[in-house]
């Protein structure tokens, strides 16, 4: 399985923000919509990743709120690092593993694709394997009978 097939799979959705958001209204949007990253773009390009995992950090290493006149590009991850959509998804997940990532951005060219998720990748690869389970249940039960000799 390839990332585009997450990425089809999973839906275009994309939630983005700027880097003069301030980071208060980030994370309203973060949690109205239940996801956890926004696509940092400036200019019409990916500029950075805003998750939760730097909204924390920030705000506990400046012992701030997010009221207090922070914005996204004070925070966000400026360069994360991106996937191409024919990547596997065993290397996709090694890959978030090592980065201790939780979400990806698909890149193709210059192009943003998606934002794949750990839980994303998890649903993936467990919908594929019930799908081959199926499938080999079904080859077995209509095993042909042996030729008799």
């Amino acid at each position: 399985m390839q990332v585009r097939e997450i990425i089809r799979v999973k839906g275009g959705a994309l939630y983005t923000t700027t880097p003069e958001q301030s980071l208060a209204s980030a994370i309203d949007a973060m949690a109205e919509f239940d996801v956890g990253s926004l696509v940092v773009m400036e200019g019409g390009k990916m500029a950075g990743m805003l998750t939760f995992r730097e909204v924390l950090v920030a705000l506990k290493q400046q012992g701030l709120c997010p009221s207090d006149g922070l914005k996204v590009g004070d925070v966000m991850l400026k360069n994360p690092v991106t996937v191409f959509p024919e990547m596997e998804a065993n290397d996709l997940r090694r890959l978030m593993i090592e980065k201790r990532s939780r979400y990806m951005p698909v890149m193709n060219g210059e192009e943003l694709m998606g934002v794949i998720s750990f839980l994303d990748v998890a649903k993936a690869v467990l919908d594929e394997q019930g799908f081959e389970n199926q499938m080999l249940k079904s080859y077995i039960k209509n095993w042909p009978d042996e030729p008799q000799i």
